[in-house]
């Protein structure tokens, strides 16, 4: 969310970043959000008015009576009450064009970086870099579904049974590789100097509110019926969560964290044949990083973050690609992401296994988080990213390391969270 000060100061550039976005339907907004401070501002500053004559008729009333001139005393008594019925009407009226001003300043989209690349969707995103070389082997590789059946390891007829399309149970090997992965994934975060934190699973509407847009909220998550209560799609929106309403002190910055949870997510719309199995499902489970810190340390995080996925990923051999998201592939509350895609010897291509984002202030205006400086109070910077997020990443994972005979290697980091194993046997 932009401050609004920025905007009234700076409308032609706020359209024009709305522009970039691909987003002509939301120009009006920026007039009409100045039109709406400018009324509240002009209201604000007569009720301020108002109060204070308020005050200063009030001790006129006390000199007044104690001279005993009641019935000026009087006359000044009704001027007073028709200022407070009038402060009364300004008042009410300033919190309906709060609440107004506040939707529409959710809705207008951040400020994107200078550096991101103007595109109207995915397909428009830029490649940054490849790491690792990707191989298509000489035998054909199953879908992954198929390659976990070999392995007696998922059976998702069952689970449309119990919970419907999207969900999936997963067994023997396969579950213990699910685990393996997660647990490998904790602990190369902390040995990078994150904390790791299990965060509550379920958050109140204002969080949802202040941690993501109105149309993610509306695509992704599940509410509890008759509480205030939703069902996290990612633990950074927990996380972010921890600090509403915070002052952290300025040298306790960077704050560097790494968190597991489920994710539930509704996963609307219709997604082609590559994403099914388990690569679009509505329950699964994630090791994320966040970072809270000073706004002129964001970018600088934002290449850390990227870069511990591409290492993890490269430490279990998977080739692994950054693709610079676009400016209409933006989220709005975004100002620069990228995406970390893991090769697919199957598809012969990439696909999307993570994602990094710099959310700049806009997450920490609606939650006012602020940092306490030496020189004031100022907005902190959050970011987050996909440290790993099975069982999507066991895709990536079992057709890289799959063999002809249809036995899957264990990377060595991985097994000492595999009891020792050096393979999988169907």
């Amino acid at each position: 969310m932009l401050d609004i000060k920025f905007v009234r100061e700076n409308p032609d550039a706020v359209k024009e970043n709305i522009k970039k976005k691909f987003q002509d339907e939301k120009l009006p907004l920026v007039d009409e959000a100045i039109e709406l401070d400018a009324k509240k501002r002009a209201n604000q500053q007569e009720s301020d008015e108002l109060k204070a004559q308020k005050n200063k008729t009030a001790k006129e009333i006390g000199a007044l009576m104690a001279a005993g001139k009641r019935e000026e005393a009087e006359e000044v008594k009704k001027k007073v009450k028709d200022n407070g019925e009038r402060i009364a009407a300004l008042d009410r009226e300033n919190a309906e064009l709060s609440e107004k001003l506040t939707k529409i300043m959710y809705t207008i989209p951040q400020m994107i970086d200078p550096s991101v690349p103007i595109g109207k969707d995915d397909s428009e995103n830029v490649e940054i870099q490849k790491y690792g070389e990707p191989v298509v082997p000489d035998f054909e590789i199953p879908y992954h579904t198929k390659i976990m059946e070999s392995f007696a390891g998922i059976d998702m007829e069952a689970a449309g049974r119990v919970a419907g399309n999207g969900f999936y149970y997963l067994l023997g090997d396969i579950a213990r590789l699910h685990s393996a992965v997660l647990s490998y994934a904790r602990d190369f975060m902390i040995d990078r100097g994150f904390t790791y934190v299990i965060p509550p699973f379920m958050i109140h509407g204002n969080v949802v509110e202040g941690v993501m847009s109105f149309p993610e909220m509306d695509a992704m998550m599940y509410k509890i019926e008759g509480e205030d209560l939703y069902l996290i799609g990612t633990s950074e929106h927990s996380m972010i969560g921890r600090f509403i309403d915070s002052q952290l002190p300025e040298q306790d910055m960077p704050l560097t964290l790494t968190s597991y949870s489920p994710c539930f997510r509704k996963e609307k719309g219709a997604h082609g044949l590559e994403e099914r199995g388990v690569y679009r499902i509505h329950q699964f489970e994630k090791q994320e990083m966040i970072v809270v810190c000073k706004p002129e340390d964001s970018p600088f995080w934002y290449d850390k973050l990227w870069q511990n996925t591409v290492d993890l990923f490269r430490s279990l051999d998977i080739p692994v690609r950054t693709l610079e998201c676009c400016s209409g592939d933006l989220a709005d509350l975004k100002c620069k992401s990228c995406d970390v895609e893991a090769w697919s010897p199957r598809q012969k291509k990439y696909f999307e296994v993570g994602s990094c984002s710099n959310l700049g202030d806009a997450q920490a205006r609606r939650l006012k988080i602020r940092i306490k400086g030496e020189n004031g109070n100022y907005l902190a910077h959050t970011l987050n990213n996909t440290v790993v997020a099975p069982p999507r990443m066991l895709i990536a994972f079992l057709e890289n390391n799959l063999k002809a005979d249809g036995s899957v290697s264990i990377p060595e980091v991985l097994r000492p969270y595999m009891g020792g194993k050096d393979k999988l046997i169907p």
